[in-house]
């Protein structure tokens, strides 16, 4: 049986869009939703490909990488979620002068979310930046309300990906500038990225410019999660193909910096925490059952998907890129997939592209 990795499994398709369209998860409800070892579940949330917390709450916001799947809110105290957009009544007031290329709000039903990205205001709120695939590709642009009881998201515009590439990952910085990676460019062959070859880049997209231009310097074999620093005078990438994450100068051509050594597992999405810690999380790459990755072999696509693997949640230092593990697992069978994991309080959240749950547990026992 020849396997490979979460990212390439998402790359083959040229667009995530196409993947999350040709599968369905699980019901919760046919699998049971009871802990598996130390992990406890929110079962429910389909393809919570990605997961950010709302600054200064306990609420994370999951995205649903799967055709007709929303945005949900998840409540961290009552383990609990609900839709939160686009809802029955989806709220849209566009900012044009901001984005007023952007060619309205997604049509209702179409949006596939991929990446996440939030900024919190000064003010309160924050603004959610959203990977689109469905029916255009694109970054989304949400306003998070949060003066109520449960926050609200309206939607504010969007800027396209160039060309229609399909963009894995998001960051933004204070004044609005975007950063996205585009890990395949069209054309280019999964066995490229498996064998490490650069196969995409970093893209550029500030306030007033006609769209998205490549930041030199950040080609990648597939650059998947991406973060900016507090300052913003860098950006860290998890390069899937390489195994590593890599840290740039916020410069056009960008100068990689420095790099972690290579991973055991595959990093996939990247969060800086509030402690300025990087966390990014994937499946494990040598696993006796479902076999190991190598970058000489092919893939069956829906074997890989139906074997559950080990996976890792890694905390690194961006100054060091000295890392460890925070959180780690054996194969569930009935969660698998591993694309993100995040802190909240004395929990560690972990998110999947292809699965029925979110999964939890507590951070003291992990490390």
């Amino acid at each position: 049986m020849k396997r490979a990795t979460l990212p390439f499994l998402v790359l083959m398709m040229g667009a995530p869009a196409a993947l999350a369209l040709a599968w369905s998860a699980p019901a919760a409800a046919e699998t049971g939703c009871e802990p598996a070892g130390e992990y406890g579940f929110v079962c429910g949330p389909r393809s919570a490909e990605d997961l950010v917390q709302i600054p200064g709450t306990d609420w994370i916001i999951a995205s649903g990488m799967i055709a007709d799947a929303p945005i949900y809110l998840v409540d961290t105290r009552n383990k609990t979620w609900s839709e939160l957009y686009p809802g029955e009544a989806p709220r849209a007031v566009q900012d044009m002068e901001t984005y007023g290329a952007c060619p309205g709000a997604p049509v209702p039903g179409t949006l596939i979310s991929h990446g996440l990205n939030i900024r919190a205001h000064a003010d309160g709120g924050a603004t959610l930046y959203v990977v689109g695939h469905g029916g255009r590709e694109s970054i989304e642009v949400f306003d998070v309300d949060t003066s109520a009881a449960t926050p609200m998201l309206t939607w504010r515009g969007c800027v396209l990906t160039p060309g229609g590439m399909a963009a894995n990952s998001v960051a933004s910085m204070a004044d609005g500038t975007l950063l996205a990676t585009i890990p395949l460019y069209h054309g280019v062959p999964i066995s490229a990225a498996m064998a490490g070859y650069n196969t995409g880049a970093v893209y550029r997209w500030s306030p007033g410019d006609g769209g998205f231009t490549r930041v030199e310097g950040t080609e990648l074999p597939y650059g998947n999660g991406i973060e900016v620093s507090a300052d913003g005078a860098e950006f860290y990438i998890a390069s899937s193909g390489a195994q590593r994450v890599l840290a740039y100068s916020n410069t056009n051509p960008a100068r990689l910096l420095r790099g972690s050594k290579p991973l055991a597992f595959v990093p996939d999405n990247l969060r800086l925490g509030a402690d300025g810690r990087l966390l990014t999380a994937g499946l494990d790459m040598n696993d006796p059952v479902c076999g190991d990755v190598a970058p000489d072999r092919e893939f069956n696509l829906e074997e890989f998907a139906a074997c559950p693997r080990p996976f890792t949640v890694w905390s690194v230092d961006p100054k060091t890129m000295e890392g460890e593990a925070i959180a780690t697992s054996p194969a569930i069978k009935d969660f698998s997939n591993i694309t993100i994991g995040i802190t909240v309080g004395d929990e560690v959240w972990v998110g999947t592209f292809l699965g029925d749950r979110i999964a939890y547990r507590a951070l003291a026992e992990a490390e």
